[in-house]
């Protein structure tokens, strides 16, 4: 018999793998309520003598109604103190059965401080399950992906050591230094153009360069290109804006420019790159034009779309894409945070604005508090953290979601977590057999946000008591202030409007406007913090004074809007561009953060330990 083709038996063994996922999910959510109370009864069964079930009165019972009647809905706070006995090296089964063996640091703040999420070994696994659905998922609607190579831009952030010796660094850190991702073997769906040493490289600068050396000197293979967040892929569009000359000359001339000086990066570079000039000429000539528009599809010009998240915030940040990339589909695969792993989108060429992730009833157990939110031009009123009574029999189950209704996730994890809140604002937006698709609405009580950073209303508040002090010695305060996530400047940066009360009669000097800058940016989170000093996510915060009496037309448009001039109050935060507009036509000085706030990796409480 004459031998398969190779070409035709790997096609053929993907096709049927993409073919058992694809089924695996009409499965889960075709049972989804059974599935559901499987992993319920599993978390409880395993985890059954742990201090915290005890401390509540569940004794090994598994049961939905039991569970719900003795545990309480809970935020970070009330488990705070376990997560700070496990931090400091209590070994015994506190939250979980099985060992916390890192954990993973939420891009959400308590304290200042990011939070601490427990993990277990096999929760990894679980992380990977959810992303080895997501390529056969795309496969239904773009051809041949797996004939190329994905240019995507991975980075690893800094970790720490709590005193206990646990590491505690994010969740993509995690992953990407684990055997499932360094030690990885062929997958036509894992193929990048970065090698494993340019994503696990420390240092920001050389990660970039490098991955986007690779990138380019591949650009005949890539089929997709993206990152995490919308804002990091655009911030890689703009490092090639700066750094295209020396990028050029490396390809031209099948070198690694000194500036890299990691060995290991070098290396691995050097084993791809070879001298090409008409590569370094077609580059040069299309990085040299002044005009950036489509700069994607002219370098990469077989790339199908752009792989990033553009929900939540980061929609802010979709013009630009459409810029950058000449309209290619913007897909947002897959729905995550440090607490599990949620769900997928199962239409990922929809537009931007009609994203619905599929919640996988695998993943951990789901409840949902129903939420009425109000909608005006006011920010967000921070919502009560702890729930009533009548609030805890509100909470419904996966399957008992009413389409339409936004809701408020809470999830049961298989690493610790029980009836945990993680602040998400969900809207249900259809179902895929029993189970919900939900939109992504919003992150609760978030003001301002630029990458990864999440600061509300009352941090703000706080940080501007603390900066104001800089204005008493010139008899002067800030009469009205609102703030704004500026994205036209990449990265983007927060701005504060401030209209001022001057009784004084000595001018203030610039240096007294830089120094309120600065002390608001020491006053914020860590996670603010580390964006400025370290991953260079966010630019220097600016204040802009603008003339008297602008937070009164501020109120007139409002009120010409329909707003209760009654209920009126000046917003904390703007998003609605008319408004920011009216502001910045009333702009009459603006000041800069004149350097970046202090900033180490780790806990504060860690730091002083040490």
């Amino acid at each position: 018999m004459p031998e398969v083709p190779r070409e035709y038996s790997s096609s053929h063994m993907l096709a049927e793998k993409n073919k058992k996922m694809l089924e695996l999910i009409e499965d889960v959510t075709k049972n989804a309520d059974e599935v559901q109370k499987k992993v319920l009864s599993e978390i409880l069964s395993r985890n059954a003598n742990v201090e915290y079930l005890r401390r509540h009165g569940l004794r090994g019972q598994t049961d939905p109604h039991t569970f719900k009647k003795l545990l309480p809905v809970i935020t970070y706070e009330d488990i705070q103190p376990d997560i700070n006995r496990i931090a400091n090296g209590d070994k015994s089964p506190i939250l979980t059965s099985k060992p916390v063996t890192e954990f993973l640091t939420s891009s959400g703040t308590s304290g200042g401080e990011r939070k601490l999420m427990p993990t277990i070994d096999e929760e990894l696994g679980r992380r990977c399950f959810l992303y080895s659905l997501l390529m056969p998922i795309m496969s239904q609607f773009v051809a041949d992906l797996e004939k190329g190579k994905g240019m995507y831009l991975m980075f690893t952030k800094c970790e720490s050591k709590t005193p206990g010796g646990i590491v505690a660094r994010p969740v993509l850190t995690s992953y990407y230094k684990s055997p499932y991702f360094r030690d990885r073997p062929y997958d036509p769906y894992t193929n990048y153009t970065s090698p494993n040493e340019t994503v696990l490289c420390p240092d920001s600068y050389q990660s970039m360069y490098s991955q986007l050396l690779c990138g380019l000197y591949q650009y005949k293979e890539v089929l997709r290109v993206g990152a995490i967040f919308a804002s990091g892929f655009i911030r890689a569009i703009r490092f090639l804006e700066k750094h295209w000359t020396l990028l050029c000359n490396d390809i031209r001339t099948g070198t690694v420019n000194p500036l890299i000086t990691d060995t290991s990066v070098r290396e691995a570079v050097m084993r791809i790159l070879r001298p090409d000039p008409r590569l370094a000429d077609l580059i040069h000539r299309e990085c040299s034009k002044g005009c950036w528009q489509g700069i994607i599809t002219r370098l990469w010009p077989n790339t199908k779309y752009v792989d990033v998240i553009v929900t939540g915030t980061m929609a802010q940040y979709i013009p630009t894409l459409d810029y950058y990339s000449n309209g290619l589909p913007l897909v947002c695969t897959m729905y995550a945070s440090s607490e599990c792993y949620f769900g997928v989108n199962l239409n990922p060429l929809c537009k931007p604005s009609q994203v619905s992730y599929t919640l996988i009833p695998t993943m951990c157990y789901y409840e949902f508090l129903p939420v009425n939110r109000t909608n005006d031009l006011n920010a967000s009123k921070p919502s009560p953290t702890s729930l009533n009574q009548s609030q805890h029999h509100e909470l419904v189950e996966l399957v008992d979601v009413k389409l339409g209704q936004e809701y408020e996730l809470v999830v049961t994890t298989h690493a610790g977590l029980y009836r945990y809140r993680v602040g998400d604002i969900l809207r249900v937006s259809g179902f895929k057999n029993k189970a919900p698709q939900f939109s992504f609405v919003c992150r609760k009580n978030v003001a301002l946000s630029i990458d990864s950073d999440k600061t509300d209303e009352v941090e703000l508040q706080n940080a501007m008591k603390n900066a104001v002090t800089h204005l008493v010695p010139f008899d002067a305060h800030v009469s009205e202030y609102t703030s704004y996530a500026d994205t036209t400047t990449i990265p983007g940066h927060y701005v504060l409007y401030w209209e001022l009360c001057l009784k004084g009669s000595t001018p203030i000097p610039p240096c007294v406007y830089e120094d309120c800058c600065l002390t608001i940016e020491e006053s914020l989170n860590s996670v603010y913090r580390q964006g400025r000093v370290s991953d260079k996510s966010i630019g220097p915060l600016e204040i802009k004074i603008v003339e008297q009496g602008t937070f009164d037309k501020l109120m007139d448009y409002a009120i010409s809007l329909g707003a209760s001039i009654n209920q009126y109050k000046a917003p904390r935060c703007v998003k609605f561009a008319p408004i920011v507009e009216l502001l910045n036509s009333r702009v009459t000085a603006n000041y800069f953060s004149p350097k970046c706030p202090k900033w180490v990796p780790g806990h504060k409480q860690w730091i002083h330990q040490n």
